[in-house]
């Protein structure tokens, strides 16, 4: 157990790097097309996560393809989303926005898996929804395509979330995990050829650490979740918020106020009861492969 979630941790940690990778190209390629490269470079992952006796075209095929279609989508909308997210926000506002993922799985779950959720749950939406308010502070600051792009990553993310729970007994791993390139892929490649913008030696390097880095970070991921359950990594996600604290500070010269730290409190608290709770409620672990 510990193992795995030291595992999760690790995994985290690779997902920030590679998000700081992403957010120092500035903007200078464009977010469509850093999600095609990231995803090209994400295939390395692909010969770990295949198990024995599994073969390349499970990456693309499925026992419910509708479900696998659903993460494929919501993988291809998330990945171009967080990008566009990084590129105009500090770090850690873009994390505390996207952070409100289990929320948004707790809304999800209501309407597609027809769970009932009961007052504390419901008050631990109503808190991060709060605390996004707290934020975000709309009538007193400027908000922007940046803002709402977190938004839509965390809610897509939830949608691949509940995709995961419903398909994930029923699926291989590398099924599930090449849903959630392919998506990019595909997507990421038709929208870069009207303006494809070729890429220098250095922003080809940061394309590099943000794929090989995201592809890093879901085989150990992977490997976390085979040997603790999903719900004891779960929550070491919260940890890459210290990670965007640090990087938006040493790195982009990101400043928090006092409201932002009140608001991510409030939605990190949040998502870690929701977590909770659903341990309690909902032990959807024992329905998902990895998470």
């Amino acid at each position: 157990m510990i193992k795995g979630v030291l595992l999760g941790f690790a995994s985290f940690a690779a997902y920030a790097i590679s998000d700081a990778f992403v957010k120092s190209l500035h903007g200078s390629v464009p977010p469509y097309e850093s999600v095609f490269f990231g995803a090209v470079f994400g295939l390395a992952a692909l010969p770990f996560m295949m198990s024995p006796g599994d073969k390349w075209r499970d990456v693309v095929t499925a026992r419910r393809p509708s479900l696998w279609w659903v993460r494929a989508v919501a993988g291809a909308v998330g990945n171009i989303a967080s990008v566009t997210a990084f590129t105009l926000l500090p770090m850690a506002e873009v994390f505390t926005l996207i952070f409100l993922m289990p929320i948004f799985v707790t809304l999800l779950s209501v309407l597609f898996l027809k769970e009932h959720v009961g007052w504390r749950r419901w008050s631990a939406v109503f808190v991060g929804f709060a605390g996004v308010l707290v934020v975000l502070r709309p009538g007193f600051r400027s908000l922007g395509a940046g803002h709402l792009a977190a938004l839509i990553c965390g809610l897509f993310a939830a949608a691949s979330v509940i995709a995961l729970r419903m398909a994930g007994p029923h699926e291989k791993r590398i099924s599930l995990y090449g849903a959630g390139v392919v998506g990019p892929l595909i997507a990421g490649g038709m929208l870069m050829i009207p303006r494809f913008i070729w890429p220098n030696w250095h922003e080809w390097g940061l394309l590099a650490g943000y794929g090989l880095l995201a592809a890093l970070a879901g085989v150990l991921l992977m490997y976390a979740t085979l040997i603790a359950h999903a719900n004891r990594v779960a929550p070491t996600q919260y940890s890459q918020m210290l990670w965007a604290i640090g990087f938006g500070y040493w790195l982009f010269g990101d400043h928090l106020d006092w409201p932002m730290l009140i608001g991510i409190v409030m939605i990190l608290g949040a998502g870690l009861f929701t977590l909770v709770r659903e341990e309690k409620v909902t032990p959807w672990w024992k329905r998902a492969k990895m998470v």
